[in-house]
């Protein structure tokens, strides 16, 4: 990997208060995040709707997620990053309130969307008002959020089987005060931080996004990415199965993603933040292809937890990139909008790759789909590593942002 020029360790400047309220702010609404992981369950036990019918209310809610990527950075823009996460996470309080008393299946699904569309408005504002801060800041600020959401989703499915023995309400009630606890953090200890000027200077994001096509291309190189990454927790439990292994056994090998995340991810950050951003987002990509072409074709716990110790060490990777590699591709006034859009690309990926995986799994058997994953980490590496140039020019461009 090449290197780029970045300041020693030893002189790095202290991160800001703002981005410590922020990581505190992200860790409350993970870890309290219990709802998600056992709607189905809900839905199913306790409203008693058939498990087709609970699949198209967990739909509704990752439909609306995508909606909130691209809304929270948009909102970021035009009404500031602050008073769009407050909203957010007001909004999801009200949301799920609506979600765990509604009786009607009307009222679900409508609940569901309003979720969908509310619980994620803060992580493209975040994203943004970290984008906002001097470049030198960035790599190691992006870090500590995804280091603190994912420290905190693994409370979250801890304290989700636990708080589930005693009533599903229970979960509902946890994750609504942890939403209502997230908007407190955020109105007492985050400023409000989008540059003065872009509230004077709104160009429209479509018409800019569609002329700048380094943006296109990763957009589409990360839908493809998140596509190949989250199909991986959709297959790895039926292979488990087909392979003889409970559920037991399953959650302990996931539970190897976290934990490795946890503790790797400040050490990646020390480690990647003076390589070239496309160079390590490329090596990353392949690091997934080949885990999860690995699991595909595994058949003993060993090969398992070795697959899924592989992707993650690619999803570390991409993760300590991928927040200032798309800052340093949007104009300052559209920041928002840029990260929401990147955003996105996480939200259809979770769409798209459930449903590959397991169409492929289906009719062509675990081979073909471990060689599609390999080769798909092939494909997007040499993606990756073609656009090196253009990502190069931008971010030495004397306006970062700025493109033909």
């Amino acid at each position: 990997m090449t290197t780029t020029s970045t300041i020693e360790p030893a002189t790095r400047p202290r991160l800001p208060h703002l981005v410590w309220a922020l990581a505190a702010t992200h860790f409350v609404g993970r870890a309290g995040g219990v709802v998600r992981s056992f709607l189905v369950l809900y839905l199913t036990q306790a409203q008693h709707l058939s498990p087709a019918t609970a699949g198209t209310v967990v739909a509704a809610v990752g439909l609306g997620d995508v909606g909130s990527q691209l809304l929270g950075g948009w909102l970021g823009d035009r009404i500031g990053r602050r008073n769009t996460m407050l909203a957010g996470f007001v909004g999801a309080a009200a949301a799920l309130t609506a979600l765990g008393s509604a009786d009607s299946l009307a009222g679900i699904w409508v609940a569901a969307v309003a979720v969908g569309l509310t619980i994620e408005l803060f992580r493209p504002a975040g994203s943004a008002a970290v984008a906002d801060l001097p470049p030198q800041q960035r790599i190691r600020a992006f870090g500590l959020l995804y280091w603190a959401a994912n420290l905190g989703f693994s409370v979250a499915t801890v304290a989700a089987g636990i708080l589930a023995k005693h009533g599903y309400g229970l979960l509902f009630w946890v994750n609504v005060l942890a939403s209502l606890a997230a908007a407190v953090l955020v109105w007492r200890q985050v400023p409000e931080t989008r540059p003065v000027a872009s509230a004077r200077t709104r160009r429209a994001l479509l018409p800019v996004v569609l002329r700048d096509r380094l943006m296109l291309a990763m957009t589409a190189l990360h839908v493809g990415y998140f596509t190949l990454f989250l199909q991986t927790f959709t297959t790895l439990p039926l292979l488990m199965a087909a392979g003889g292994l409970g559920p037991a056994t399953y959650g302990a090998v996931l539970a190897l993603n976290g934990i490795a995340v946890v503790a790797l991810q400040p050490v990646a950050v020390r480690l990647l933040a003076g390589r070239a951003a496309h160079a390590v987002s490329a090596a990353s990509m392949l690091l997934v292809g080949l885990g999860a072409g690995l699991g595909a074709v595994s058949h003993g716990t060993a090969g398992f937890a070795g697959s899924v110790l592989i992707w993650t060490l690619g999803q570390i990777g991409i993760a300590v990139r991928f927040g200032d590699t798309f800052a340093v591709l949007a104009p300052a006034e559209l920041r928002g909008g840029y990260l929401g859009l990147a955003s996105a690309t996480w939200s259809v990926g979770a769409v798209l790759g459930p449903l590959a995986g397991t169409a492929l799994l289906e009719l062509a058997g675990p081979t073909v789909l471990g060689v599609t994953c390999a080769a798909g980490g092939l494909a997007l590496f040499a993606a990756q590593r073609a656009l090196g140039p253009a990502l190069r020019r931008r971010t030495a461009a004397p306006e970062a942002g700025t493109f033909p």
